[in-house]
C-alpha cells in the first residue's frame, strides 16, 4: 500500500487524496518527530512559568482572561474537546472525516503547535487503522477552525464517543483503539486546542473537489462537442487563432478539447437545413467561454489550496525564536472564497449544459431531429422529462451558487464576531459537483441518442468511441415501453467513474 509520509513542510494534494480515498497509509518523518519535539519542549518551560500564556495555562475564547492552575490543565484541555464536541445532524462522508485528519496531522507535524510526537503518532495509528470518527454535518462557523468537526476527531484520540471501524461498523471509539492497540492520549497543556484550530475540514473538501472538477470540466467539454455535432454546429469557432487573441487559458484549453474529440465529423457546418445560421445559439458557441471561465477559476482555487496545504494553521502557535504567539490564521476566509467561487462557476457550467439539451428537445431548434428525441412523438414522450431533471438540478445549483462567505454570525460572547462560514461553503460545493455530474450525464445522454439520430452522416471518431462505450456501460438510449431512471443513472456514472472521458482519450489522446 501507498504510504504518505508527513514532514515539517506540508503535504500536497496528491498526498490528501491518497490518505482520504485510498487509505494510504501515514508516516512521521524524523524531521517532524524532531520538531515535534523542540516545539513540545518551548510548551513546557512555559507551562511552569507563573505567567499566563494563551492556550497553555489559560482558558479559551472568551474565557482567556482566567489563568488555569497546573492541576487543572489536563481536565482543561479534556474540557475543551468534550464540549466543542458539539456537531448535529447528518454524518460526514469517511473521505471528509479522513481528510480532516490528515490535514490537522500536518499541522501538527510543522512544529508550531506545541503538541507531544505521540499524539501526532496516535493521530496516524488511527488513520491506518481505518478508525474513521463520526463527525456531524453542523457545528463549524469556519473560524477559529473546524472546531466541532475537529472535536469529534479528537474525541476518538481520546477514546470517547463513536467511530466507524474499518469494516463500516460504528461502534464506540475506546473498542476500536482497544481492538488496534492504539492506547487512548491524555492531553496535556496545550493540545486539545491544537487539535481543534484549523481550516482542515474546509481545505480539504476543496482539494476533493477540485480534483472531481478537473475530471467534470473534461467531461463538460466533451458533451459539449457531442451536443455541436448533434445540432450541426460549426467547429469554426474553436479554432485555436480565434481563442489566442483572447488568451484566457481555460478557454483556449476546452476550445482544444472540443476540437479534438469533433475532429473528422461529418456532421459539422456542412449540413445545415433550409434555414441556414450564420451563427450557432450561445450555448453552443460560447461553451469554451464558459467553461474556460471556469477552468480558470478552479486554477485560482488550487494555488489557494497549494498555500494552504502548506501552512501551518493553529492559535497560538510556537515560533522558532521560542515565542508561543495568538495569531487569526484561523480564519477560513481565503479558502471560503475560493469555494463560493467554484459553485458559482459550478451553477453555470450546469446551466449552458442544460441549454444545449433542451435545444436538442426542441424540434424548432434542433435542425431535423425528432421532438424529444422521442420513437413516435406523441406516443412516446422521449427525453423530455429527463430535461425536466436536468433542469430542478440546475436550479438547485443556483441556489447553492449563492455564497455562504458573505454571511457572518457572531459567537464567543463577541469575541470571534467575524468567521468565514468555509465549512458551510464547502459542504454546499460538494453537493453542487455532484449535481453536476448529474446535469452533464442528461447531456451526454440526449446528444449521444441525436448524433445516432442523423443517419448517413457519419460522427467524429471520438464520439463514436463515446458512444459505444456509454451503452457498453448500460446507457442503453431510449426504445419503446421503456423507462429512463436506469440509463440515467448508469449515464450518471459514467460521467462520475471516468468512463466517459477515458473512452474520448482513446481516441483523442490526453485532454487538457
Amino acid at each position: 500500500m501507498h504510504t504518505v509520509v508527513v514532514g515539517t513542510s506540508g503535504v500536497t494534494a496528491s498526498d490528501v487524496l491518497a490518505v482520504a480515498r485510498d487509505g494510504a497509509r501515514v508516516e512521521l518523518s524524523p524531521e517532524a518527530l524532531a520538531a515535534l519535539a523542540a516545539a513540545r519542549g518551548i510548551v513546557e518551560a512555559l507551562a511552569a512559568k507563573p505567567e499566563p500564556v494563551y492556550g497553555v495555562s489559560t482558558g479559551f475564547g472568551a474565557l482567556a482572561t482566567r489563568h488555569i492552575s497546573p492541576e487543572l490543565r489536563a481536565q482543561l484541555q479534556r474540557n475543551i474537546v468534550r464540549s466543542h464536541a458539539a456537531g448535529m445532524g447528518p454524518r460526514v462522508e469517511r473521505e471528509v472525516v479522513r481528510a480532516l485528519m490528515f490535514l490537522r496531522l500536518k499541522t501538527v507535524c510543522s512544529g508550531h503547535t506545541g503538541v507531544r510526537p505521540e499524539v501526532a503518532q496516535t493521530m496516524a495509528d488511527v488513520l491506518n487503522a481505518g478508525i474513521t470518527p463520526v463527525v456531524h454535518e453542523f457545528g463549524s462557523l469556519g473560524c477559529s477552525g473546524d472546531l466541532a468537526p475537529l472535536s469529534h476527531c479528537a474525541l476518538t484520540l481520546m477514546g470517547e464517543g463513536d467511530a466507524e471501524g474499518s469494516d463500516g461498523t460504528v461502534r464506540p471509539a475506546g473498542e476500536l483503539l482497544a481492538e488496534h492497540g492504539i492506547a487512548p492520549v491524555e492531553l496535556r497543556e496545550k493540545e486539545g486546542l491544537a487539535l481543534l484550530n484549523g481550516t482542515d475540514g474546509m481545505l480539504g473538501m476543496l482539494v476533493m473537489a477540485l480534483a472531481d472538477l478537473d475530471l467534470l470540466y473534461k467531461s463538460a467539454d466533451i458533451t459539449a462537442a457531442l451536443s455541436l455535432e448533434a445540432l450541426l454546429g460549426t467547429d469554426k469557432v474553436l479554432a485555436p487563432e480565434l481563442h489566442a487573441i483572447r488568451p484566457h487559458p481555460g478557454q483556449g484549453a476546452s476550445a482544444a478539447n472540443m476540437l479534438a474529440v469533433l475532429k473528422g465529423s461529418e456532421l459539422t457546418g456542412h449540413h445545415q437545413d433550409d434555414a441556414p445560421r450564420v451563427q450557432d445559439a450561445y450555448s453552443v458557441r460560447c461553451a469554451p467561454q464558459v467553461a474556460g471561465a471556469g477552468r480558470d477559476t478552479m486554477a485560482h482555487a488550487r494555488l489557494v489550496a497549494e498555500r494552504e496545504l502548506a501552512s501551518a494553521v493553529d492559535n497560538p502557535v510556537v515560533l522558532p525564536d521560542g515565542r508561543v504567539e495568538s495569531n487569526g490564521n484561523f480564519h477560513g476566509a481565503p479558502v471560503a472564497y475560493v469555494l463560493d467561487f467554484l459553485a458559482i462557476a459550478v451553477a453555470d457550467l450546469a446551466s449552458i449544459a442544460e441549454r444545449r439539451t433542451d435545444r436538442l428537445l426542441d424540434k424548432n431548434r434542433s435542425h431535423g431531429l425528432p421532438p424529444f428525441l422521442a420513437d413516435d412523438a406523441g406516443v412516446d414522450s422521449g427525453l423530455m422529462i429527463a430535461q425536466y431533471t436536468q433542469a430542478a438540478l440546475v436550479s438547485e445549483l443556483k441556489r447553492l451558487a449563492v455564497p455562504a462567505s458573505a454571511d457572518s454570525i457572531p459567537s464567543s460572547a463577541m469575541q470571534e464576531d467575524h468567521v468565514s462560514m468555509g465549512w458551510s461553503a464547502a459542504r454546499k460545493l460538494r453537493t453542487a459537483v455532484d449535481n453536476l455530474a448529474r446535469v452533464l450525464a442528461v447531456e451526454l445522454y440526449a446528444a449521444s441518442r441525436a448524433v445516432e439520430l442523423r443517419e448517413g452522416l457519419t460522427p467524429a471518431a471520438a464520439s463514436r468511441a463515446v458512444i459505444e462505450a456509454a451503452r457498453a456501460a448500460g446507457v442503453r438510449g431510449p426504445g419503446p415501453d421503456r423507462f429512463l431512471a436506469p440509463d440515467l443513472a448508469a449515464a450518471d456514472v459514467f460521467v462520475r467513474e471516468g468512463g466517459l472521458v477515458a473512452a474520448a482519450e482513446t481516441v483523442t489522446g490526453p485532454l487538457q
